[in-house]
């Protein structure tokens, strides 16, 4: 067995090509043993079990046996000057058959892609806002309003409906006096000024009574995704059968029961939502840190990455956005998504990954158990009994990978922080809550 490397670059800079030759009497020796070792156990009619004469088993085991001979071959091969070499192979190898100028021999081409060497960048010179934002009572009232109205109750207006109220109607809409697909309904309930419908639609329920029946135009958006409507003027009858107006609960035993706490005081409800909002405001604060320091780790090493762990990648991805899309729609389970979809999001997961693994390696950013539990307390803390989630998560290996995997990243964070250039900036909390103005 002979192997010669060539480190000839490609336009893929981590692509590597390796010449080997194995020689056929190595073959040879290698399929007589595996024919012996077949013969022993071979069953043949006429012949008892291990009395098969080996022509026979030749001729029936002889070409597996001798590809599997060539394939042992080379892989032994490639593995001997892979562990000479100390090459950090990415993926599979390709191995391309090689014409070879000796009779003696066969040759072969492993053609493959390592990981990249580098040494993680200074970031020194790189500049991070990190966003802060402290929870007052303001942000408690902002938020005890939202679980309000997420709580409201409807009831009859008695009056002309105005922005906000709920309308139970039936409708039917004609386009050149002929009913249209899609244009009828009854006992449908529709928000004035709630952006469910076409604004020409909702603009025109604002003012109608219950009992009511009111004939309008509507015209469609040019870009309506029914062509055959896009850019028409139709009109709908509208009848109108009930007007409600909100009404959001008051904040007493009651609303504070509905939150979980159960003896209805009001007080420890508010510092219930306070904490909680507290945790949450964090994450977020944290998520968009955490986006700022990946994004200058990215940016200060901008390395090379194995395509084979892309396309991996990217191949998983769509498997887990096809999932996701037969939760969600059973009907949708044939629905084509493409790997090449996720080609770029996933050229940006492994390389960092790579810039994670180093910098972890190279800093000696590895996580300890008591910040893998810190993570595990944060995260049940959300939850009426914490102690029975901490238990779930220790006796879950796959969910406590996640946890350590979550440790880690905070001290890549951490170790960002420490080594950029951060001022503290100011955020909204409506901003950072997504809430609409």
């Amino acid at each position: 067995m002979e192997t010669t490397q060539d480190n000839q670059q490609t336009a893929n800079p981590l692509e590597r090509r390796i010449d080997m030759a194995v020689t056929l009497a190595e073959i040879e020796r290698e399929v007589e043993q595996q024919l012996k070792r077949i013969a022993k156990t071979a069953k043949m009619a006429g012949f008892r079990q291990g009395k098969v004469p080996m022509k026979m088993v030749a001729q029936m085991y002889g070409g597996q046996a001798h590809s599997d001979a060539v394939g042992a071959a080379v892989e032994k091969a490639f593995g001997e000057l892979v562990r000479a070499q100390n090459l950090r192979i990415a993926g599979q190898p390709r191995v391309e058959p090689k014409k070879s100028e000796d009779a003696a021999k066969m040759e072969f081409t492993a053609i493959f892609e390592v990981y990249p060497e580098f040494q993680i960048a200074d970031v020194a010179g790189k500049a991070i806002e990190k966003p802060v934002l402290a929870v007052t009572d303001a942000e408690v009232d902002k938020t005890i309003e939202v679980l309000r109205k997420q709580r409201t109750t409807y009831a009859p207006a008695g009056r002309a409906a105005v922005k906000g109220d709920r309308l139970v109607i039936d409708f039917t809409g004609r386009k050149n006096g002929e009913e249209f697909d899609g244009g009828k309904a009854t006992d449908y309930p529709v928000f004035v000024g709630g952006g469910m419908m076409l604004p020409d639609f909702e603009a025109a329920l604002e003012g109608v009574t219950a009992g009511q029946e009111k004939t309008f135009d509507v015209k469609f958006p040019d870009d309506y995704h029914a062509k055959d409507l896009a850019g028409n003027l139709v009109q709908f009858t509208v009848t109108v059968k009930q007007v409600e107006q909100p009404q959001l609960p008051a904040v007493d035993a009651d609303f504070a029961r509905a939150l979980g706490v159960k003896d209805g005081d009001t007080l420890k409800m508010r510092a219930e939502v306070q904490a909680n909002l507290e945790r949450e405001v964090a994450k977020r604060l944290r998520a968009r840190i955490k986006e700022q320091a990946m994004n200058v780790l990215l940016e200060t090493n901008p390395i090379a990455v194995p395509q084979a762990m892309v396309q991996a990648e990217a191949q998983q991805m769509a498997e887990r956005a096809l999932e996701d899309l037969k939760q969600r729609n059973p009907q949708m389970k044939n629905m084509p998504v493409e790997a090449s979809w996720f080609t770029d999001q996933a050229a940006k997961r492994v390389k960092l990954g790579l810039i994670v693994a180093e910098l972890v390696k190279a800093r000696d950013l590895h996580v300890k158990p008591e910040q893998v539990r810190a993570v595990v307390d944060d995260f049940a803390a959300t939850f009426e009994d914490p102690k029975e989630v901490v238990r779930w998560y220790y006796s879950q290996p796959q969910r406590l990978a996640e946890a350590e995997a979550l440790a880690m990243e905070n001290n890549v964070v951490d170790w960002v922080l420490a080594n950029a250039q951060v001022t503290d900036k100011a955020v909204a909390f409506d901003e950072l809550m997504g809430n609409q103005a």
